[in-house]
């Protein structure tokens, strides 16, 4: 039995557009952050990242957090890391999304450590201004020039490759492109940094375009902002 635990507004979204890929049967519990508790859309939250019964999952308290029962007790598996999850689901339940060869894992881990590490700070910094309706201050506006600026490079190499590739990794979709598209999306509230980079707008769209993100993005969508 697999068992998810995170809303969708959140990294949880990872796993749970991979999940919707290939129908696995699961169970997924919506635990909100403890942080959002202070909006009265989600103070009567019945699961939380400070509730103690998730603090025995995962004791850092953050989402989401994964489960699989083993053959044994002893064999259960924990994780508290989105990109692994969606890691581990795909090289074991994947099919086609998963990696066929240990190259293909090797790119496929790549590619989603590159977008944690090289994309996903400064889109969320772009994100977390934009997001709030837009900070049209001089200090804002310059921290969301700084922060393009540093996506510039690593988004240079992401379009280089899909210039040649509709895919990240064999020339298919896979949970490569999951984990990267999650991040990436973050720089969207950007009103033209994509734009310069053709390719992975496009690569960007085609993802998004999947019936299975758009069954999470609704999913998403129906939670409380």
């Amino acid at each position: 039995m697999i068992t998810l635990y995170g809303v969708y507004r959140s990294r949880a979204s990872r796993p749970l557009w991979l999940l919707a890929e290939l129908g696995l049967p699961f169970t997924h519990i919506p635990v909100i952050q403890g942080y959002r508790l202070a909006d009265p859309k989600a103070a009567d939250a019945p699961l939380n990242t400070t509730s103690a019964s998730y603090l025995t999952v995962n004791p850092q308290g953050q989402i989401p957090a994964y489960t699989e029962d083993g053959p044994t007790p002893s064999e259960n598996l924990v994780l508290t890391e989105s990109l692994a999850i969606t890691l581990h689901i795909a090289r074991c339940h994947g099919g086609a999304l998963g990696p066929q060869t240990n190259a293909e894992a090797a790119m496929m881990e790549q590619w989603s450590l590159f977008a944690a590490t090289s994309i996903e700070t400064p889109a969320l910094q772009i994100l977390y201004i934009i997001g709030d309706g837009g900070d049209k201050t001089a200090e804002g506006q310059a921290s969301i020039a700084v922060n393009a600026e540093k996506l510039r490079r690593p988004l240079a190499r992401l379009a280089a490759h899909l210039a040649s590739h509709d895919w990240l990794v064999g020339d298919r979709f896979t949970a490569a492109d999951i984990n990267t598209a999650e991040v990436v999306r973050y720089a969207q509230s950007h009103p033209s940094l994509l734009g310069e980079f053709p390719s992975v707008k496009t690569w960007l769209e085609r993802c998004q375009s999947r019936p299975a993100f758009q069954t999470m993005w609704a999913a998403r969508s129906a939670e409380p902002a």
